[in-house]
């Protein structure tokens, strides 16, 4: 995947395998018409702009990319890049403290800052009347950050840095991802060693090796500035020289030449951990991005394993069954990219057997060419991915982003264009051609199989080679700024006003009511179809049944087997499925204009006419089973399966795993009576609601309903369950869940708070706010910014018709398990129980948060229509977001300590997942309550 498909982004922070890459759609002939038009300009001082106008909302999104990466770090200084992500966080000669608290403060969306291999990268959604506070804040840190970044500072982040490590680490199949880099490349290349770093290169930084990094690589001459949105040309030419023209060129530093580093031969790595299962990864190194063989690789993934319906799905996966699942990825990278197979082995199957089978499927791929069903249908799904992509303006993998990569690194903002071009336009034999050029080529496999995990050695910190900072190239000039720093941040006078779609009505034959929202930017209609019940309805003894029918709906329905269905679906470039959530059931499809009738033909098959084939039942099970063993896996994942019961009773409707995936037993024990009959009980069109936004108006989508839906009529419903009250702990308590080998403790802290319908909802979540519900609220500044133990630390109370969940959780490193534990049990007790109420800075900032960023938070039609669907759940008035904006705007800290107190803070439930031989004694010192050890399935331990 070619660099400028930026959408998997969020997957390129501290990874070791390259940049991340979004999966670029084809724009076939007859594609809609849809673009990303731009124009540039270039400060004196070397600074790229690339500005995109989209009028749709009353927002512009601020992406910045500076051309460093991990490639650029020498010996001795691994980590450097990505640390100093961190520390551009920390505020700035004129804004000391927080980066994000002025954001905060105007309605930021979409607010973060990611380091790849390649580049490092800033970015938020503001208000178009917070542009300037914006385009301030970013000149900041790039023209006046030295004086701000202090011993204390880089000892702050340093931390947090190392405990995203540990955080990355302590995942099943987590230390792949360092193995992966010093493996596939040599030493020296630039993709040797990860993007996180090794721990003692950290431990080694010092203040003078940060301040030569930063005045090496982060002036304005080696950055690209994009502004999209509701931004023009000449206007973003004066502000952007108005706030950076005055910062100084860095020096002019070479980027390293490509070096794929082809492999020399065929090898074999094998790691053991605590998984469930065998996973096998095979991987090349491919061309880099931006050349037409990394955009046919692209293709070739598809075909070969990159959907439902592709060749190693079929026979892995329908006709062999010897994986749970399996994928393929090609990535490019600046230097060179790597393809990639992944398979989740099945239990009890031989990996040598599904080896065999994917390179047979690989050779013959390779020799015969895809078909041109197979490449027509791939091209199909990459316009939709495209099309849908570009709706966003800013964030992960939004206009900004691939305007700014395609700027960064092909020096052409428009390079998005080539590829699109190149790959609309691919034959089999081209696609095939450069498969065989490279994937003929020798790989690695990786395996992880169960068993103990050994900690990987941390390489000694180098010594890096003597550097003296080059001159600056004399051509960059700054000029002149009116701009009096002196007097902080600018001020943002003036907020847009909130606008939602107006909602239109009408009832179908089958007795649906149909909510529409237009929304006309891209062609492209999404719908949700809402039932009663969710998995608070599975039946007594089979847990997991609501989510289990709901997965099936799409493995085959009417005339169409699984493999059928899926092959329909990525024809028409749609997106279905189905699924269930605490209270509701809900199907989905997302269909491009073009192909409406028949993607809701589709869709109206797969809720009419399920065929629940034994044989995908069978299938699905292992699968299905597979992924209830991998959450048990997974720190986190296991807590969240045993906390509900703990809280409601494992006899209550909420009382089951929260994942809604219920338990090994009750699948393996389900029938497809049971199934067939679940649907019908459930899935019922009469009284459901069918929420529409997207590209259509009532008079063509109702008849378009009408006739595939309206004569839709099932026997009698089955309804949502009641939802009995249940009484908190009347004291403390605290269940320990060992991970042998762990290197973090996750702690969970809950009691149960009244439902999302409850009148005072809004009060105790604002107070929630205040706790924990934010970067900048009292949990995390503590664990994180203060004491540096956790990457991240947030509470909050899920939504629910019936008493909600509240939830603190927070992932420590082992050796802080039991301070973490007393210092979030000191913060609820000051908090919740009053003796430190809420302040008015940090209630105004949280109204601000929340009530500011509205008018950009409804940028997509997704959500629009998730506001919508939990309107319709909750059953609140069509205008809620803005009865909600008042009662936050107008609430009181008065108010919201009163909110507080509905948590108690002497009884609360603790959960601590990490290994018992580093939690146990300090969390048992602490004399919470009664401790009690449990396993993976919530059951006590005896010791």
């Amino acid at each position: 995947m070619s660099l400028f498909r930026p959408a998997a982004l969020a997957l390129a922070l501290a990874t070791a395998l390259s940049a991340g890459a979004y999966v670029a759609p084809l724009q076939a002939a007859n594609a809609p018409s849809v673009d990303i038009p731009h124009d540039s300009f270039t400060l004196p001082n070397g600074l790229r702009v690339v500005v995109h106008t989209d009028r749709k909302a009353p927002v512009v999104a601020v992406n910045i990319w500076y051309h460093v990466g991990s490639k650029d770090e020498p010996s001795g200084r691994s980590g450097f890049a990505h640390l100093f992500e961190h520390l551009m966080f920390n505020g700035s000669e004129n804004n000391p403290g927080e980066f994000f608290a002025p954001f905060k403060q105007v309605g930021v969306t979409d607010q973060n800052g990611t380091t790849n291999t390649d580049r490092t990268n800033y970015f938020q959604n503001v208000p178009t009347t917070a542009l300037d506070m914006a385009l301030w804040m970013e000149s900041d840190r790039m023209g006046h950050l030295l004086g701000a970044v202090d011993q204390a500072t880089l000892d702050e982040q340093r931390g947090v840095v190392q405990n995203e490590k540990r955080q990355g680490m302590n995942q099943p199949y987590g230390q792949l991802r360092e193995v992966t880099t010093y493996t596939l490349y040599p030493k020296g290349h630039p993709y040797h060693h990860s993007v996180i770093g090794s721990m003692n290169d950290l431990n080694a930084a010092k203040l003078a090796d940060v301040q030569a990094w930063f005045k090496t690589w982060y002036g304005p001459n080696n950055a690209v500035l994009v502004l999209a949105g509701d931004i023009d040309l000449a206007t973003a030419r004066e502000k952007v020289t108005r706030y950076f023209g005055h910062i100084p060129a860095s020096p002019t530093m070479a980027q390293p030449k490509v070096d794929v580093a082809v492999l020399e031969q065929d090898g074999r790595t094998v790691l053991e951990d605590k998984v469930p299962q065998v996973m096998v990864r095979r991987m090349w190194n491919v061309p880099q991005t931006g050349t037409r063989d990394a955009d046919m690789l692209d293709l070739f993934s598809d075909v070969l394993g990159g959907s439902a319906s592709s060749r190693l799905d079929r026979r892995l996966v329908h006709q062999d069954k010897l994986v749970d699942s399996i994928g393929t990825a090609n990535w490019a990278s600046q230097l060179g990219g790597n393809f990639m197979v992944n398979a989740m082995v099945k239990q009890g199957v031989d990996p040598a057997k599904v080896e065999a089978a994917i390179d047979e499927e690989l050779k013959k791929l390779i020799a015969e060419g895809p078909t041109a069903e197979e490449l027509a249908r791939a091209k199909t799904s990459y316009e939709a991915a495209f099309v849908r992509g570009v709706e966003r303006i800013g964030g992960f993998g939004g206009k900004a982003d691939v305007l700014a990569s395609c700027a960064i690194y092909e020096r052409n903002p428009g390079c998005f264009r080539d590829s699109l071009q190149a790959v609309a336009g691919a034959t089999p034999a081209q696609v095939r051609d450069a498969a065989a050029k490279w994937l003929g080529k020798p790989s690695h496999v990786f395996m992880v199989k169960p068993g103990a995990r050994k900690e990987l050695a941390e390489a000694p910190a180098g010594t890096p080679s003597p550097f003296v900072l080059p001159k600056v190239d004399a051509r960059y000039k700054t000029t002149a700024s009116s701009v009096d720093r002196s007097k902080g941040v600018p001020v943002t006078a003036s907020f847009p006003d909130l606008k939602f779609p107006a909602q239109q009505r009408a009832t179908l034959s089958n007795g649906t009511t149909v909510i529409l929202a237009e929304r006309h930017d891209v062609p492209v209609v999404q719908m949700s179809y809402q039932f009663a019940g969710g998995y608070s309805a599975d039946p007594a003894g089979k847990p997991g049944i609501a989510n289990f029918t709901a997965s099936l709906l799409d493995e085959g329905a009417g005339d169409l087997d699984a493999l059928g269905f899926a092959a329909r679906k990525e024809a028409l470039g749609a997106q279905l499925g189905a699924g269930a959530s605490l209270d509701g059931n809900n199907a989905i499809l997302s269909a491009l204009k073009k192909h409406l009738e028949p993607s809701v033909a589709l869709f109206a098959d797969m809720l009419r006419k399920p065929r629940f084939d034994q044989a995908q039942v069978d299938r699905v099970k292992g699968e299905w089973i597979a992924s209830i063993r991998q959450e048990k896996a997974q720190p986190s994942g296991v807590a969240l399966r045993v906390l509900p019961a703990l809280m409601y009773g494992a006899g209550h409707p909420y009382g089951n795993p929260l994942s809604g995936t219920g338990t090994e037993a009750a699948i393996a024990a389900l029938t497809r009576d049971d199934l067939v009959a679940f649907h019908q009980r459930m899935m019922q069109p009469a009284g459901a609601t069918l929420v529409v936004v997207g590209d259509t108006t009532l008079a063509e989508i109702v008849p378009l309903l009408e006739k595939h839906l309206g004569s839709w009529k099932v026997g009698s419903a089955g309804g949502a369950p009641a939802i009995p009250a249940v009484a908190n702990a009347r004291q403390s308590r605290v269940f320990l869940i060992d991970q042998p080998g762990a290197v973090q403790a996750n702690i969970f802290a809950a009691q149960l708070v009244p439902s999302s319908k409850d009148p005072g909802a809004i009060a105790f979540d604002m107070a929630n706010q205040v706790f924990g519900g934010d970067f900048t609220a009292r949990l995390n500044m503590n664990l994180r910014e203060d004491k540096h133990w956790s990457y991240g630390a947030r509470s909050g109370a899920a939504s629910a018709v019936g008493q909600r969940m509240w939830r603190a959780t927070a992932p420590v490193q082992i050796d802080k398990a039991g301070e973490s534990v007393a210092e979030i049990r000191r913060e609820i007790a000051e908090f919740f129980g009053g003796s430190r109420g809420t302040s008015a800075e940090e209630l105004a900032r949280q109204q601000k948060g929340l009530t500011l960023s509205l008018p950009g938070a409804y940028e997509t039609a997704g959500s629009v229509l998730a506001t919508i669907g939990s309107n319709v759940l909750y059953g609140r008035p069509d205008d809620y977001v803005f009865r909600r904006k008042a009662e936050i705007e107008a609430i009181t800290p008065a108010q919201v300590d009163a909110a507080a107190k509905t948590l108690d803070p002497g009884a609360i439930t603790w959960v601590v997942v990490g290994d018992l031989a580093k939690t146990e004694a300090p969390i048992r010192a602490l004399k919470l309550g009664e401790v009690t050890i449990l396993d993976a399935e919530g059951k006590p331990v005896s010791k």
